[in-house]
């Protein structure tokens, strides 16, 4: 069972859901639905609240918040299932270097113990900001490249696809 800080809620949970939910879109090639975008962005932090509440082991909670973005995808931003259980493996793996990336930054850039960072939750909110912005980065990146070669936009038949 994961706590919560009113701090964390903010800074981590909120931009990560939303970032996760555009990547979804960026991945997919698909045009931003910003009133899909929004009601995914929210439901997918209040399940990701909810599964870190629960008194599971920790890891299993990122698990059932993949589980969680797939039906989000499909069912609310209408995306392909298949598609949907890619894009979230990608998302996972890149959430997982980026992080691996961000203890090593924790160690060797900023000289912190990571053991000690980690039991803290305001040090671990703040030293977990750079995982957010190196994967915020990877997604621009690509997006820009997406849209570069193709413009992203609706198909006639209601799906939406590049």
């Amino acid at each position: 069972m994961t706590k919560f800080t009113i701090l964390e809620f903010f800074v981590r949970v909120i931009p990560e859901t939303f970032l996760f939910i555009f990547a979804t879109y960026v991945f997919a090639k698909v045009k931003l639905d910003l009133r899909r975008y929004l009601i995914s962005g929210i439901t997918l932090a209040i399940v990701g609240i909810i599964t870190r509440a629960l008194p599971i082991h920790n890891g299993v909670h990122t698990i059932l918040n993949v589980f969680a973005l797939i039906i989000i995808a499909v069912n609310i931003n209408k995306i392909d299932m298949i598609k949907s259980i890619q894009i979230g493996v990608i998302i996972v793996i890149l959430q997982f270097i980026c992080e691996a990336i961000n203890v090593l930054l924790i160690q060797y850039i900023f000289r912190a113990d990571v053991i000690n960072v980690f039991k803290n939750p305001t040090l671990k909110t703040i030293y977990g900001i750079p995982s957010t912005l190196i994967f915020f980065i990877i997604i621009i990146i690509y997006y820009f490249k997406v849209s570069k070669g193709k413009e992203m936009k609706k198909e006639s038949n209601g799906k939406i696809s590049a």
